[in-house]
């Protein structure tokens, strides 16, 4: 017999109370998740399986007793969809946070390692997660790049890399379906990686950005399953009724009383439901909590604590296949967590595969990381940062004036036009506009900087530098001067990636990511604190906007698979026609001072 069967085996005699089990739980209230009862039972645990679910009192025999009296006990939380990257932690350093809030198991789409990295970062993300107490499966990232044609990363998936990926037993699904537009229209690209998803039997994870009616349909019938990137209760409800499995996602919490409303208004919620957090940064998962703060946020806006907590176990086991998780019930993993309060979830224990290994919110033992893999390192492959790189030109003239495309506002973008003056072969930034900067790192191209006017980001007061930029991530400047956006620049270069800022002639905050340009080996509250500091002196820098104009929007801006403008390292691009735009719509050039200009002492 194999480990699995004869664990299981000894599970199976435990119940039957021929052997003592390894662990006993009693006293505890259980969350019931498929029937939704709070009720009174006690938890025998052989190995890593819970062996039964027994009235109090019924079994004695046991190596240990834990007795959880006065507490509620729930399935250990599961994320549905995550990239860690976000967290610019590694994956132990980040199981050891998300752990001990009570998160057991996530999905995780590693397409920002790939987007750097290729299939290496696809390795790197299974051997980085292997034996962690954190269960980690894998997802096989489709969008690298998200928008081909518009932009360019480190590598480039198709159907033969997905269908590579999708062999491995970590990889259990294909990562959210980004190119919408690929799949609407049949691109030969998306139908490979659709055609390797669906052969293979697997999740295929949806990212429906905006689709509604005909597109909603057509791209569930492509064979996507579920979106996280809902926008509003209405594109909730209606995605729901499509047929989508929902991920309500805990980075945009200003929707969550809305979309809770919405539900409270159905006869029942669906076992479609689920959550997830996708991108949460190092000092708000370690202050604020990733799954649980989600939590918290859906019972504080109206939903019942035993239905949340039903959509982050029970039912992201559902979705993601896992029937060994997310049920306290005999023959399910030992996940577990323990509340002392269904009002507000905060994790007082939490067990891993039968072994108690968090406490009030710290981890009993630190896990042990392995030394980082080389070939995820010096990936910033870029010439040092010159002043006369930030300086935006129009056609070699030296002074004139010109009509340009720009882009408005942050994160739902639209495209404006402006009318700037051109002097000393310098366009001179309207009053209210900043610049936005991009250049490719990756090596695959030596291709100039790309440079766009930028509205609705107010004038900034120095620059902002990150090389964590979804999805291709490429070095990315916000700023209006070139002394500023190349000292920035510059400094994220040199620490091999990550973010800084830039005011006075000085870095007055950064964060080295030298993993990938996107992640840290540092333990995660000085992780976390460096964070921190940066998010807070950029407010020398930019005047935030909460809910759109905010430091997180930083890393979002190229995303050039979202409708409207959004710069990348090829060009200008429009996210809704798929087309690269050439910003110069007119210009005049001046060949010599005119008498009017003289009496105006230009």
């Amino acid at each position: 017999m194999g480990a699995t069967d004869t664990t299981r085996r000894q599970a199976v005699r435990a119940a039957r109370g021929e052997i003592p089990f390894d662990l006993l739980l009693t006293d505890a209230q259980i969350v019931d998740m498929v029937t939704g009862e709070i009720r009174e039972a006690d938890v025998g645990i052989s190995g890593e399986w819970i062996a039964s679910v027994h009235p109090r009192g019924q079994h004695t025999a046991a190596k240990a007793i834990h007795s959880l009296e006065g507490s509620y006990l729930s399935p250990g939380l599961i994320d549905t969809h995550v990239h860690l990257e976000s967290s610019h932690l590694t994956p132990a350093r980040y199981a050891e946070i998300v752990l001990a809030q009570g998160t057991t198991a996530v999905f995780w789409d590693p397409h920002e390692l790939a987007n750097v990295l290729g299939i290496d970062g696809v390795k790197y993300a299974v051997e980085a997660s292997r034996d962690l107490p954190l269960h980690v499966m894998i997802a096989a990232p489709s969008s690298v790049p998200s928008t081909p044609g518009l932009e360019m990363s480190g590598a480039d998936f198709a159907g033969a890399e997905m269908t590579s990926l999708l062999s491995w037993p970590e990889v259990r699904g294909v990562a959210e379906v980004m190119d919408m537009h690929g799949v609407l229209h049949g691109s030969e690209r998306m139908q490979a990686i659709l055609a390797a998803g669906l052969r293979s039997g697997k999740l295929i994870e949806g990212h429906a950005r905006g689709l509604s009616g005909a597109d909603l349909q057509a791209y569930l019938a492509a064979g996507v399953t579920s979106d996280h990137e809902l926008v509003s209760a209405d594109d909730a409800l209606e995605k729901l009724r499509a047929g989508l499995s929902l991920q309500i996602r805990g980075s945009h919490p200003y929707l969550l009383p809305d979309i809770v409303a919405a539900l409270m208004t159905l006869p029942h919620r669906s076992s479609q439901i689920t959550v997830c957090t996708d991108d949460v940064p190092p000092d708000i998962l370690l202050q604020k909590g990733g799954i649980i703060a989600l939590l918290n946020t859906l019972i504080a806006s109206g939903l019942p604590a035993t239905e949340a907590l039903r959509f982050a176990t029970f039912n992201a086991a559902i979705r993601l296949q896992r029937h060994d998780l997310g049920l306290i019930a005999a023959g399910r993993r030992a996940d577990l967590v323990v509340f002392d309060s269904l009002q507000t979830l905060t994790a007082r224990r939490v067990y891993s595969a039968g072994q108690l290994i968090a406490r009030d919110g710290k981890m009993l033992n630190a896990i042990t990381t392995a030394a980082e893999s080389l070939s995820a390192q010096n990936t910033m492959r870029l010439p040092p940062a010159r002043e006369d790189d930030f300086v935006l030109r129009v056609a070699d003239i030296q002074r004139g004036e010109a009509r340009l495309r720009h882009i408005r506002g942050a994160r739902f973008t639209q495209w404006g036009e402006v009318d700037v003056q051109i002097r000393d072969g310098r366009v001179v930034i309207p009053d209210g506009f900043s610049l936005i900067w991009v250049r490719h790192r990756h090596g695959r191209h030596e291709d100039r900087p790309q440079m766009a006017l930028l509205e609705g980001w107010g004038e900034l007061r120095g620059a902002i530098a990150t090389s964590y930029s979804h999805d291709a991530h490429n070095l990315v400047v916000l700023g209006r001067d070139p002394v500023e956006m190349a000292r920035a620049a510059g400094q994220v270069i040199a620490s091999g990636g990550g973010m800084a800022l830039a005011q006075n002639g000085e870095i007055i905050a950064h964060v080295a990511m030298p993993i990938a340009g996107m992640l840290s080996n540092l333990p995660a509250r000085e992780l976390a604190a460096r964070f921190s500091e940066l998010r807070e002196r950029s407010q020398q820098i930019a005047d935030w906007e909460p809910p759109y104009r905010v430091f997180k929007a930083i890393e979002g801006t190229c995303l050039a698979c979202n409708a409207g403008p959004h710069l990348t390292d090829l060009g200008l691009t429009d996210g809704l026609t798929r087309q690269i735009i050439d910003p110069l719509i007119s210009y005049r050039e001046i060949m010599e001072d005119t008498p009017s200009d003289i009496a105006k002492g230009e």
